[in-house]
Protein backbone atom coordinates (compact mmCIF):
# COMPACT_ATOMS: atom_id res chain seq x y z
CA UNK A 1 0.00 0.00 0.00
CA UNK A 2 3.04 2.31 0.75
CA UNK A 3 4.49 1.19 -2.39
CA UNK A 4 1.38 2.60 -4.25
CA UNK A 5 0.90 5.45 -2.32
CA UNK A 6 4.57 6.62 -3.09
CA UNK A 7 3.67 5.43 -7.04
CA UNK A 8 1.00 7.99 -7.16
CA UNK A 9 2.90 10.89 -5.65
CA UNK A 10 5.94 9.99 -7.83
CA UNK A 11 3.54 10.58 -11.06
CA UNK A 12 1.81 13.44 -9.52
CA UNK A 13 5.17 15.56 -9.26
CA UNK A 14 6.50 14.15 -12.74
CA UNK A 15 3.38 15.40 -14.64
CA UNK A 16 2.41 18.23 -11.96
CA UNK A 17 4.73 21.15 -13.74
CA UNK A 18 2.49 20.48 -17.12
CA UNK A 19 -0.60 20.83 -15.87
CA UNK A 20 0.32 24.00 -14.38
CA UNK A 21 1.34 24.96 -17.90
CA UNK A 22 -2.33 23.80 -19.35
CA UNK A 23 -4.30 25.90 -17.14
CA UNK A 24 -2.23 28.66 -17.83
CA UNK A 25 -2.63 28.81 -21.01
CA UNK A 26 -6.68 28.84 -20.69
CA UNK A 27 -6.03 31.37 -17.47
CA UNK A 28 -2.81 32.88 -17.19
CA UNK A 29 -2.83 33.12 -12.75
CA UNK A 30 -4.28 29.61 -12.76
CA UNK A 31 -8.02 30.27 -11.27
CA UNK A 32 -8.12 34.00 -13.11
CA UNK A 33 -6.97 36.45 -15.47
CA UNK A 34 -7.04 35.57 -19.46
CA UNK A 35 -5.88 33.09 -21.46
CA UNK A 36 -2.32 32.81 -23.13
CA UNK A 37 -0.97 32.46 -26.24
CA UNK A 38 1.35 29.38 -26.98
CA UNK A 39 3.48 29.17 -30.19
CA UNK A 40 3.53 25.86 -31.88
CA UNK A 41 7.57 25.75 -30.65
CA UNK A 42 6.85 26.12 -27.06
CA UNK A 43 4.12 23.24 -27.26
CA UNK A 44 6.25 21.11 -29.11
CA UNK A 45 9.45 21.38 -26.62
CA UNK A 46 6.65 20.94 -23.54
CA UNK A 47 5.29 17.40 -25.32
CA UNK A 48 9.41 16.59 -25.86
CA UNK A 49 9.79 16.88 -22.11
CA UNK A 50 6.45 15.29 -21.65
CA UNK A 51 8.14 12.42 -23.96
CA UNK A 52 10.54 11.80 -21.56
CA UNK A 53 9.14 12.04 -18.51
CA UNK A 54 7.19 8.69 -20.00
CA UNK A 55 10.33 7.43 -20.74
CA UNK A 56 11.92 8.08 -17.02
CA UNK A 57 8.55 6.35 -16.02
CA UNK A 58 9.06 3.03 -17.40
CA UNK A 59 7.56 0.55 -19.57
CA UNK A 60 3.75 1.57 -18.92
CA UNK A 61 3.71 4.85 -19.37
CA UNK A 62 5.98 4.42 -22.08
CA UNK A 63 3.12 2.36 -24.11
CA UNK A 64 0.40 4.80 -22.72
CA UNK A 65 2.79 7.64 -24.99
CA UNK A 66 2.62 5.67 -28.13
CA UNK A 67 -1.25 4.82 -27.81
CA UNK A 68 -1.60 8.32 -27.32
CA UNK A 69 0.22 9.38 -30.36
CA UNK A 70 -2.75 7.94 -32.21
CA UNK A 71 -5.42 9.51 -29.80
CA UNK A 72 -5.81 12.79 -31.69
CA UNK A 73 -9.34 12.65 -29.80
CA UNK A 74 -6.98 13.59 -26.53
CA UNK A 75 -4.18 15.17 -27.37
CA UNK A 76 -3.48 18.24 -29.95
CA UNK A 77 -1.68 17.35 -33.37
CA UNK A 78 1.60 18.69 -32.14
CA UNK A 79 1.56 16.36 -28.95
CA UNK A 80 0.13 13.57 -31.03
CA UNK A 81 3.58 13.65 -33.60
CA UNK A 82 6.27 14.18 -30.71
CA UNK A 83 4.70 11.07 -28.91
CA UNK A 84 4.90 9.03 -31.97
CA UNK A 85 8.39 9.16 -31.65
CA UNK A 86 8.44 7.06 -28.77
CA UNK A 87 10.63 4.43 -28.93
CA UNK A 88 10.80 0.93 -26.47
CA UNK A 89 14.25 2.77 -25.38
CA UNK A 90 15.01 1.01 -22.34
CA UNK A 91 17.85 -0.74 -20.89
CA UNK A 92 17.82 -4.50 -21.00
CA UNK A 93 18.26 -5.12 -17.52
CA UNK A 94 15.31 -2.57 -16.69
CA UNK A 95 12.97 -4.87 -14.19
CA UNK A 96 15.35 -7.87 -14.05
CA UNK A 97 17.69 -9.38 -16.21
CA UNK A 98 15.82 -11.50 -19.06
CA UNK A 99 18.15 -14.22 -19.49
CA UNK A 100 17.34 -15.21 -16.46
CA UNK A 101 13.95 -16.22 -18.34
CA UNK A 102 15.25 -17.70 -20.62
CA UNK A 103 17.42 -20.31 -18.45
CA UNK A 104 14.51 -21.17 -16.67
CA UNK A 105 11.92 -22.11 -19.54
CA UNK A 106 14.70 -24.13 -21.44
CA UNK A 107 17.49 -25.54 -19.12
CA UNK A 108 20.30 -27.23 -20.43
CA UNK A 109 18.50 -27.49 -24.02
CA UNK A 110 19.85 -24.35 -24.78
CA UNK A 111 23.57 -23.21 -25.10
CA UNK A 112 23.13 -19.78 -23.37
CA UNK A 113 27.29 -19.30 -25.15
CA UNK A 114 25.10 -18.84 -28.48
CA UNK A 115 22.50 -16.01 -26.75
CA UNK A 116 22.22 -12.99 -28.34
CA UNK A 117 20.26 -9.96 -27.87
CA UNK A 118 19.06 -8.01 -31.10
CA UNK A 119 16.63 -6.19 -30.16
CA UNK A 120 14.63 -4.83 -26.69
CA UNK A 121 11.48 -2.81 -26.31
CA UNK A 122 9.83 -1.89 -23.43
CA UNK A 123 8.48 -5.01 -22.75
CA UNK A 124 9.83 -7.37 -23.78
CA UNK A 125 13.54 -8.42 -25.28
CA UNK A 126 14.31 -10.66 -28.20
CA UNK A 127 17.65 -12.50 -28.67
CA UNK A 128 18.87 -15.37 -31.13
CA UNK A 129 20.35 -18.61 -30.09
CA UNK A 130 21.12 -21.80 -31.49
CA UNK A 131 19.05 -24.66 -30.87
CA UNK A 132 19.47 -28.19 -32.15
CA UNK A 133 21.49 -27.12 -34.72
CA UNK A 134 19.61 -24.37 -36.06
CA UNK A 135 19.31 -20.41 -34.87
CA UNK A 136 15.90 -19.21 -33.69
CA UNK A 137 14.82 -16.14 -32.33
CA UNK A 138 13.14 -15.72 -28.53
CA UNK A 139 10.84 -13.07 -27.84
CA UNK A 140 11.67 -12.73 -23.90
CA UNK A 141 9.42 -11.25 -21.81
CA UNK A 142 11.03 -8.98 -19.26
CA UNK A 143 10.85 -10.49 -15.41
CA UNK A 144 8.85 -8.65 -12.82
CA UNK A 145 6.64 -6.86 -15.52
CA UNK A 146 3.28 -7.72 -15.15
CA UNK A 147 3.17 -6.19 -11.33
CA UNK A 148 4.77 -3.03 -12.03
CA UNK A 149 2.29 -2.48 -15.39
CA UNK A 150 -0.81 -3.33 -13.34
CA UNK A 151 0.42 -0.70 -10.59
CA UNK A 152 0.90 1.84 -12.72
CA UNK A 153 -2.15 0.94 -14.59
CA UNK A 154 -3.55 1.27 -11.13
CA UNK A 155 -2.38 5.05 -10.72
CA UNK A 156 -3.12 6.00 -14.10
CA UNK A 157 -7.44 4.75 -13.72
CA UNK A 158 -7.08 6.74 -10.14
CA UNK A 159 -5.83 9.77 -11.73
CA UNK A 160 -7.79 9.76 -14.58
CA UNK A 161 -11.36 11.46 -12.65
CA UNK A 162 -8.70 14.24 -11.93
CA UNK A 163 -7.91 14.87 -14.92
CA UNK A 164 -11.05 14.82 -16.47
CA UNK A 165 -11.65 17.85 -13.90
CA UNK A 166 -8.98 19.96 -15.85
CA UNK A 167 -10.53 18.69 -19.66
CA UNK A 168 -13.28 20.23 -22.18
CA UNK A 169 -16.41 18.26 -22.30
CA UNK A 170 -15.80 17.03 -25.20
CA UNK A 171 -12.08 15.30 -24.11
CA UNK A 172 -14.18 14.36 -20.93
CA UNK A 173 -15.80 11.49 -23.12
CA UNK A 174 -12.64 10.44 -24.79
CA UNK A 175 -11.05 10.49 -21.65
CA UNK A 176 -13.63 7.84 -19.81
CA UNK A 177 -12.56 4.91 -21.26
CA UNK A 178 -9.16 5.71 -21.72
CA UNK A 179 -7.86 3.61 -19.12
CA UNK A 180 -9.54 0.24 -19.89
CA UNK A 181 -7.98 1.23 -23.50
CA UNK A 182 -4.64 1.53 -22.58
CA UNK A 183 -5.37 -1.90 -20.41
CA UNK A 184 -6.73 -3.64 -23.06
CA UNK A 185 -3.46 -2.70 -25.55
CA UNK A 186 -0.96 -3.27 -23.12
CA UNK A 187 -2.49 -6.49 -21.99
CA UNK A 188 -2.58 -7.70 -25.69
CA UNK A 189 0.80 -7.00 -26.22
CA UNK A 190 1.85 -8.89 -22.74
CA UNK A 191 0.20 -12.06 -24.24
CA UNK A 192 2.61 -13.95 -26.27
CA UNK A 193 -0.04 -17.02 -27.45
CA UNK A 194 -2.41 -14.49 -28.73
CA UNK A 195 0.69 -12.73 -30.85
CA UNK A 196 1.95 -16.46 -31.95
CA UNK A 197 -1.57 -17.40 -33.13
CA UNK A 198 -1.86 -14.08 -34.87
CA UNK A 199 1.33 -14.60 -36.68
CA UNK A 200 0.35 -18.31 -37.22
CA UNK A 201 -2.96 -16.75 -38.93
CA UNK A 202 -1.16 -13.96 -40.91
CA UNK A 203 1.65 -16.51 -42.27
CA UNK A 204 -1.08 -19.02 -43.23
CA UNK A 205 -2.74 -16.26 -45.18
CA UNK A 206 0.38 -15.41 -47.66
CA UNK A 207 1.60 -18.41 -47.18
CA UNK A 208 0.75 -18.89 -51.18
CA UNK A 209 2.42 -14.70 -51.95
CA UNK A 210 5.90 -14.67 -52.65
CA UNK A 211 5.84 -10.68 -51.74
CA UNK A 212 5.90 -11.16 -48.35
CA UNK A 213 7.51 -13.60 -45.16
CA UNK A 214 6.39 -13.75 -41.78
CA UNK A 215 8.58 -16.00 -39.68
CA UNK A 216 7.24 -19.23 -38.79
CA UNK A 217 5.97 -19.59 -34.63
CA UNK A 218 7.87 -22.51 -32.35
CA UNK A 219 5.06 -23.42 -30.50
CA UNK A 220 6.02 -26.21 -28.71
CA UNK A 221 9.45 -23.51 -27.28
CA UNK A 222 7.17 -20.56 -26.56
CA UNK A 223 5.26 -20.01 -23.41
CA UNK A 224 3.07 -17.50 -21.41
CA UNK A 225 6.73 -15.46 -21.09
CA UNK A 226 8.92 -16.97 -23.79
CA UNK A 227 7.97 -16.77 -27.95
CA UNK A 228 10.00 -18.83 -29.89
CA UNK A 229 10.39 -18.06 -33.48
CA UNK A 230 12.19 -18.71 -37.07
CA UNK A 231 14.85 -16.37 -37.23
CA UNK A 232 15.02 -14.65 -40.45
CA UNK A 233 17.51 -11.81 -41.77
CA UNK A 234 16.96 -8.99 -43.64
CA UNK A 235 18.22 -4.97 -44.46
CA UNK A 236 15.88 -2.06 -42.48
CA UNK A 237 13.39 -1.25 -45.07
CA UNK A 238 14.71 2.76 -44.69
CA UNK A 239 18.53 1.71 -44.96
CA UNK A 240 20.71 3.17 -47.64
CA UNK A 241 21.57 -0.46 -49.18
CA UNK A 242 18.41 -1.56 -48.30
CA UNK A 243 17.57 -2.48 -51.72
CA UNK A 244 20.89 -3.13 -53.07
CA UNK A 245 21.41 -6.27 -55.31
CA UNK A 246 17.13 -7.15 -54.77
CA UNK A 247 15.13 -7.12 -58.37
CA UNK A 248 12.47 -4.67 -56.22
CA UNK A 249 12.49 -0.61 -56.35
CA UNK A 250 11.85 1.13 -53.82
CA UNK A 251 8.78 2.47 -55.14
CA UNK A 252 7.30 -0.97 -55.49
CA UNK A 253 8.40 -1.97 -52.35
CA UNK A 254 6.03 0.90 -51.21
CA UNK A 255 3.35 -0.07 -53.03
CA UNK A 256 3.64 -3.84 -51.71
CA UNK A 257 3.64 -2.48 -48.55
CA UNK A 258 0.40 -0.74 -48.46
CA UNK A 259 -1.54 -3.76 -50.46
CA UNK A 260 0.15 -5.93 -48.04
CA UNK A 261 -1.57 -4.38 -45.11
CA UNK A 262 -4.87 -3.49 -46.95
CA UNK A 263 -5.30 -7.47 -47.58
CA UNK A 264 -4.82 -8.24 -43.99
CA UNK A 265 -7.27 -5.80 -42.37
CA UNK A 266 -9.47 -5.29 -44.94
CA UNK A 267 -10.06 -9.00 -46.76
CA UNK A 268 -8.42 -11.15 -43.83
CA UNK A 269 -9.65 -9.39 -41.06
CA UNK A 270 -6.39 -10.00 -38.83
CA UNK A 271 -3.23 -7.18 -39.59
CA UNK A 272 -0.18 -6.56 -37.85
CA UNK A 273 -0.52 -2.72 -36.41
CA UNK A 274 3.41 -2.09 -35.98
CA UNK A 275 4.96 -0.82 -39.39
CA UNK A 276 7.76 1.48 -38.28
CA UNK A 277 10.48 0.46 -39.99
CA UNK A 278 12.13 -1.55 -36.85
CA UNK A 279 9.98 -4.05 -37.66
CA UNK A 280 9.98 -3.79 -42.01
CA UNK A 281 12.80 -5.15 -44.08
CA UNK A 282 13.74 -6.12 -47.69
CA UNK A 283 14.92 -9.90 -47.22
CA UNK A 284 18.13 -10.72 -49.81
CA UNK A 285 15.67 -12.08 -52.34
CA UNK A 286 13.39 -9.05 -52.04
CA UNK A 287 10.65 -10.05 -50.23
CA UNK A 288 9.01 -7.99 -47.16
CA UNK A 289 10.02 -9.61 -44.10
CA UNK A 290 7.21 -8.26 -41.27
CA UNK A 291 8.48 -8.86 -37.22
CA UNK A 292 6.75 -7.82 -33.63
CA UNK A 293 3.03 -8.95 -33.77
CA UNK A 294 2.80 -7.73 -30.31
CA UNK A 295 0.86 -4.99 -31.19
CA UNK A 296 -2.16 -6.57 -33.70
CA UNK A 297 -6.12 -6.72 -34.21
CA UNK A 298 -8.71 -8.83 -35.85
CA UNK A 299 -11.29 -6.70 -37.32
CA UNK A 300 -14.97 -8.11 -37.50
CA UNK A 301 -16.47 -8.26 -40.91
CA UNK A 302 -18.81 -5.43 -39.98
CA UNK A 303 -15.78 -3.10 -38.56
CA UNK A 304 -14.52 -4.17 -42.35
CA UNK A 305 -17.11 -3.25 -43.85
CA UNK A 306 -17.65 0.09 -41.92
CA UNK A 307 -14.43 0.97 -42.93
CA UNK A 308 -14.75 0.60 -46.68
CA UNK A 309 -18.05 2.85 -46.34
CA UNK A 310 -16.36 5.25 -44.54
CA UNK A 311 -13.62 5.48 -47.85
CA UNK A 312 -16.81 5.41 -49.82
CA UNK A 313 -18.56 8.34 -48.43
CA UNK A 314 -15.35 10.44 -48.64
CA UNK A 315 -14.51 10.01 -52.12
CA UNK A 316 -18.36 10.24 -52.86
CA UNK A 317 -18.58 13.09 -50.73
CA UNK A 318 -21.35 12.29 -49.75
CA UNK A 319 -21.81 13.56 -46.10
CA UNK A 320 -24.83 11.36 -44.81
CA UNK A 321 -22.93 8.46 -45.46
CA UNK A 322 -19.91 9.77 -43.54
CA UNK A 323 -21.88 10.59 -40.68
CA UNK A 324 -23.48 7.19 -40.60
CA UNK A 325 -19.72 5.43 -40.94
CA UNK A 326 -18.48 7.09 -38.19
CA UNK A 327 -21.59 7.07 -36.21
CA UNK A 328 -21.04 2.83 -36.88
CA UNK A 329 -17.36 2.68 -35.67
CA UNK A 330 -18.43 4.16 -32.65
CA UNK A 331 -16.07 7.40 -33.24
CA UNK A 332 -19.44 9.49 -32.99
CA UNK A 333 -22.18 8.99 -30.69
CA UNK A 334 -25.65 7.69 -32.06
CA UNK A 335 -27.24 10.78 -30.61
CA UNK A 336 -24.37 13.41 -32.40
CA UNK A 337 -26.69 16.41 -34.28
CA UNK A 338 -26.42 14.87 -37.47
CA UNK A 339 -26.96 18.51 -38.74
CA UNK A 340 -24.24 20.33 -37.32
CA UNK A 341 -21.70 17.46 -37.69
CA UNK A 342 -22.99 16.98 -41.24
CA UNK A 343 -21.65 20.62 -42.19
CA UNK A 344 -18.86 20.35 -40.44
CA UNK A 345 -17.63 17.28 -42.62
CA UNK A 346 -18.57 19.62 -45.46
CA UNK A 347 -16.08 22.04 -44.20
CA UNK A 348 -13.91 19.08 -43.87
CA UNK A 349 -14.28 18.15 -47.46
CA UNK A 350 -14.25 21.93 -48.98
CA UNK A 351 -10.35 22.30 -47.01
CA UNK A 352 -9.19 19.14 -48.51
CA UNK A 353 -10.22 19.61 -52.03
CA UNK A 354 -8.53 23.09 -51.91
CA UNK A 355 -5.27 21.02 -51.46
CA UNK A 356 -2.76 20.23 -54.36
CA UNK A 357 -1.60 17.30 -52.28
CA UNK A 358 -3.84 14.94 -49.70
CA UNK A 359 -2.50 12.76 -47.75
CA UNK A 360 -3.32 10.07 -45.23
CA UNK A 361 -2.39 12.31 -42.19
CA UNK A 362 -3.83 15.50 -43.83
CA UNK A 363 -7.24 13.26 -43.68
CA UNK A 364 -7.10 12.40 -39.99
CA UNK A 365 -5.92 15.98 -38.89
CA UNK A 366 -8.47 17.48 -40.85
CA UNK A 367 -11.16 15.17 -39.64
CA UNK A 368 -9.89 15.10 -36.08
CA UNK A 369 -9.45 18.50 -35.73
CA UNK A 370 -13.23 20.37 -37.40
CA UNK A 371 -14.72 17.32 -35.22
CA UNK A 372 -13.10 18.95 -31.52
CA UNK A 373 -16.64 20.58 -30.69
CA UNK A 374 -18.28 17.37 -30.72
CA UNK A 375 -17.80 14.32 -28.39
CA UNK A 376 -16.00 11.57 -29.93
CA UNK A 377 -13.16 9.30 -29.10
CA UNK A 378 -11.42 7.04 -31.12
CA UNK A 379 -11.66 3.33 -30.01
CA UNK A 380 -8.61 0.63 -29.53
CA UNK A 381 -9.32 -0.83 -33.69
CA UNK A 382 -10.23 2.33 -34.84
CA UNK A 383 -7.08 3.14 -33.42
CA UNK A 384 -4.69 1.22 -34.19
CA UNK A 385 -5.76 1.43 -38.26
CA UNK A 386 -5.42 5.11 -37.69
CA UNK A 387 -1.64 3.91 -36.58
CA UNK A 388 -1.34 1.59 -39.56
CA UNK A 389 -2.32 4.64 -41.87
CA UNK A 390 -0.33 7.02 -40.95
CA UNK A 391 3.29 4.78 -39.49
CA UNK A 392 2.54 3.18 -43.06
CA UNK A 393 2.35 6.41 -45.43
CA UNK A 394 5.47 7.77 -43.28
CA UNK A 395 7.78 4.72 -44.29
CA UNK A 396 6.53 4.94 -47.76
CA UNK A 397 7.30 8.25 -48.36
CA UNK A 398 10.52 7.80 -46.86
CA UNK A 399 11.34 4.96 -49.56
CA UNK A 400 9.63 7.56 -52.36
CA UNK A 401 8.91 11.23 -51.71
CA UNK A 402 6.39 11.64 -54.22
CA UNK A 403 4.85 8.08 -52.95
CA UNK A 404 0.73 8.47 -53.73
CA UNK A 405 -0.95 6.51 -50.50
CA UNK A 406 -4.23 7.11 -51.13
CA UNK A 407 -3.87 6.58 -55.03
CA UNK A 408 -2.66 3.19 -54.47
CA UNK A 409 -5.62 2.48 -51.42
CA UNK A 410 -8.06 3.44 -54.18
CA UNK A 411 -6.24 1.07 -57.02
CA UNK A 412 -6.51 -1.62 -54.35
CA UNK A 413 -9.77 -1.38 -53.42
CA UNK A 414 -11.37 -1.01 -56.83
CA UNK A 415 -9.21 -4.34 -57.51
CA UNK A 416 -11.12 -6.12 -54.50
CA UNK A 417 -14.51 -5.24 -55.34
CA UNK A 418 -14.47 -3.31 -52.24
CA UNK A 419 -15.25 0.10 -54.12
CA UNK A 420 -16.13 0.80 -57.38
CA UNK A 421 -13.54 2.71 -60.25
CA UNK A 422 -13.91 6.41 -60.24
CA UNK A 423 -15.85 5.90 -63.87
CA UNK A 424 -18.10 3.10 -62.45
CA UNK A 425 -18.98 5.88 -59.53
CA UNK A 426 -19.37 8.53 -62.31
CA UNK A 427 -21.41 6.36 -64.23
CA UNK A 428 -23.26 5.21 -61.50
CA UNK A 429 -23.95 8.70 -60.07
CA UNK A 430 -25.53 9.74 -63.60
CA UNK A 431 -27.55 7.17 -63.95
CA UNK A 432 -29.19 7.63 -60.13
CA UNK A 433 -29.78 11.31 -60.98
CA UNK A 434 -31.00 10.17 -64.49
CA UNK A 435 -33.61 7.65 -62.67
CA UNK A 436 -34.99 10.19 -60.19
CA UNK A 437 -35.23 12.53 -62.75
CA UNK A 438 -36.92 10.69 -65.89
CA UNK A 439 -40.37 10.41 -63.99
CA UNK A 440 -40.53 14.12 -63.62
CA UNK A 441 -39.67 14.67 -67.08
CA UNK A 442 -42.17 11.44 -69.06
CA UNK A 443 -44.72 13.89 -67.04
CA UNK A 444 -43.57 17.34 -68.70
CA UNK A 445 -45.48 16.64 -71.97
CA UNK A 446 -49.15 15.73 -70.97
CA UNK A 447 -48.63 18.69 -68.53
CA UNK A 448 -47.90 20.84 -70.67
CA UNK A 449 -50.45 19.64 -73.26
CA UNK A 450 -52.96 20.14 -70.37
CA UNK A 451 -51.23 23.71 -69.69
CA UNK A 452 -51.48 24.89 -73.28
CA UNK A 453 -55.31 23.77 -73.47
CA UNK A 454 -55.93 25.44 -70.65
CA UNK A 455 -54.61 28.85 -72.09
CA UNK A 456 -56.80 27.83 -74.90
CA UNK A 457 -60.10 28.32 -73.13
CA UNK A 458 -58.96 31.46 -71.01
CA UNK A 459 -59.17 29.06 -67.74
CA UNK A 460 -55.66 30.24 -66.68
CA UNK A 461 -55.77 32.85 -63.96
CA UNK A 462 -52.88 34.22 -62.12
CA UNK A 463 -53.84 35.64 -58.61
CA UNK A 464 -52.16 37.97 -56.66
CA UNK A 465 -52.45 39.36 -53.37
CA UNK A 466 -50.61 42.00 -51.37
CA UNK A 467 -49.37 41.65 -47.52
CA UNK A 468 -51.84 44.43 -46.33
CA UNK A 469 -54.43 46.77 -48.05
CA UNK A 470 -50.98 48.93 -49.15
CA UNK A 471 -50.42 48.93 -52.80
CA UNK A 472 -46.21 47.91 -52.78
CA UNK A 473 -44.60 47.38 -55.36
CA UNK A 474 -45.14 45.66 -58.92
CA UNK A 475 -48.80 44.66 -58.68
CA UNK A 476 -47.86 42.77 -62.15
CA UNK A 477 -44.95 40.90 -60.92
CA UNK A 478 -46.84 37.56 -60.82
CA UNK A 479 -47.16 37.92 -65.08
CA UNK A 480 -43.34 38.51 -64.97
CA UNK A 481 -43.01 35.19 -62.49
CA UNK A 482 -45.03 32.95 -64.85
CA UNK A 483 -42.52 34.30 -67.60
CA UNK A 484 -39.44 33.34 -66.35
CA UNK A 485 -41.12 29.80 -65.20
CA UNK A 486 -42.20 29.06 -68.97
CA UNK A 487 -38.76 30.12 -70.50
CA UNK A 488 -37.19 27.81 -67.97
CA UNK A 489 -39.68 24.80 -68.89
CA UNK A 490 -38.79 25.79 -72.32
CA UNK A 491 -35.08 25.15 -71.61
CA UNK A 492 -35.66 21.72 -70.48
CA UNK A 493 -38.28 21.09 -73.19
CA UNK A 494 -35.68 21.54 -75.85
CA UNK A 495 -34.30 18.12 -74.67
CA UNK A 496 -37.62 16.34 -76.20
CA UNK A 497 -38.11 14.81 -79.59
CA UNK A 498 -40.63 16.86 -80.33
CA UNK A 499 -40.81 20.78 -80.30
CA UNK A 500 -42.66 21.14 -77.25
CA UNK A 501 -40.82 24.22 -76.35
CA UNK A 502 -41.78 26.52 -79.34
CA UNK A 503 -45.29 26.85 -78.57
CA UNK A 504 -44.21 27.33 -74.57
CA UNK A 505 -41.86 30.47 -75.46
CA UNK A 506 -44.73 31.50 -77.64
CA UNK A 507 -47.06 31.24 -74.55
CA UNK A 508 -44.17 33.61 -72.33
CA UNK A 509 -43.89 36.05 -74.91
CA UNK A 510 -47.65 36.49 -74.68
CA UNK A 511 -47.55 36.99 -70.79
CA UNK A 512 -44.56 38.99 -71.24
CA UNK A 513 -46.31 41.56 -73.97
CA UNK A 514 -48.87 41.69 -71.44
CA UNK A 515 -46.92 42.32 -68.76
CA UNK A 516 -44.90 45.53 -70.47
CA UNK A 517 -48.63 46.68 -71.54
CA UNK A 518 -50.28 46.59 -67.98
CA UNK A 519 -47.24 47.83 -67.16
CA UNK A 520 -47.32 50.95 -69.18
CA UNK A 521 -50.59 51.55 -68.79
CA UNK A 522 -50.67 51.91 -64.98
Amino acid sequence: MRGMSRRYLVVIFQFLPFALAFLRDRRRFVLFGSGRQVTDDRHRQRAERMRDTMLELGPAFVKIGQVLSTRPDIVPPIYADVFGTLQDEVPEDAGGDPTRIVDEEFGDELDRSTLEPIAGGSLAYVYTAQYQGKRIALKVRRPGLEPLIERDLRVVRGLIPLVSLFATERQQYSIENAADDFEDIISDELDFDREGTIMRDIRENFADDDRVVIPEVYETLSSERVLAMEYLTGRKITDDDAFDGVDVTPHEMATRIIDVYLEMGLVDGVFHADPHPGNLAVTDDGRLLLFDFGMSERLSATIQEDIVGLYRALVRRDVDDLVDALIALDVLEPHVNRSEVGRVLELVIENLEGRSEVTWRMIITELTTMLRDFPFRIPPDVMLLIRVGTVGEGVCRQLDPEFDFLAVVRSFLAEQGLIESELDTIIEETWRDARQSLPALTRIPARFDRTLYRLERGEVVVRTEPVDDRRVGDPYLGYAVVVGALVVAASILTFHARPYELPVLAVAAAFFLVYLVRRRAS
